[in-house]
């Protein structure tokens, strides 16, 4: 008998599964409000900016279930499936759970932050009249695929406007705590094919988030996001290892 029962996905530990299961069905959800009633679930449950109109506080845990298509949910829900049934195996449902969670909302933390520097970055330059412009007519060129020619008030509207959806911020948590956990373990990258220790791959990877970050803060990825999910994973991983003799 398989150790994690039988039914669907047999195998996979609890927490993994269910993340994995609400991932997909908040995906055909979306599709099918955009269908049948022309609704954008992305823009109602995906995170804003604080200081936007759409913004609501509980957007802070959903934008993490929501994704903007197939490919943005399969590979941050392989990687769920690759490396955090392997974490929930030796945390437990449980320390995996609050891991997930709080890597989350980290990542959408710092994701806020730096919105916050460029916001008033934005604010600063543009004169009030352009910024007032921009508050009471953002919303509806983005709605109708239109945009401002001043570049500066397209980013003040992109940040303004455009949720952030996606569960890649708890996933380079993941990825962090997997390479922390196994430093050593030998993975074999699609592009290239050659194989590389995880600590190299966590390493890699930070490196290339928090470059990306800096040299291309309009960018329509969060990479600030996918920063802050890897940073806030080491501190509870620190943590725990400070506050219990093991981590699971």
């Amino acid at each position: 008998m398989n150790a994690f029962g039988r039914g669907l996905f047999p195998g996979l530990p609890p927490v993994v599964k269910n993340i994995i299961l609400i991932n997909v069905i908040m995906l055909f959800a979306l599709w099918t409000a955009d269908t049948a009633f022309n609704v954008n679930l992305n823009a109602a449950l995906g995170l804003y900016y604080p200081k936007s109109e759409h913004f609501r506080p509980y957007q802070i845990i959903t934008h993490m279930f929501m994704h903007g298509g197939f490919t943005h949910i399969f590979f941050n829900m392989f990687a769920v499936f690759m490396f955090g049934r392997i974490l929930e195996q030796v945390w437990g449902p449980k320390r995996f759970f609050i891991y997930y969670i709080i890597t989350g909302i980290g990542a959408a933390l710092t994701h806020e932050a730096v919105m916050a520097i460029q916001y008033q970055k934005l604010v600063a330059s543009l004169d009030p009249q352009d910024v007032q412009i921009v508050l009471d007519r953002g919303a509806e060129l983005w709605q109708t695929g239109r945009y401002f020619t001043n570049p500066e008030m397209q980013r003040l509207n992109s940040i303004l406007n455009i949720p952030v959806v996606g569960a890649s911020g708890a996933v380079f948590g993941i990825l962090l705590a997997f390479g922390m956990l196994f430093p050593n373990t030998q993975l074999m990258l699609l592009f290239p094919p050659i194989p590389i220790k995880a600590k190299w791959l966590v390493i890699g990877y930070g490196a290339l988030e928090l470059y990306l970050a800096v040299t291309k803060p309009g960018s329509n990825i969060a990479h600030a996001a996918h920063l802050g999910g890897m940073i806030f994973g080491f501190i509870l991983i620190k943590f725990w290892k400070k506050t219990t003799n093991t981590l699971y």
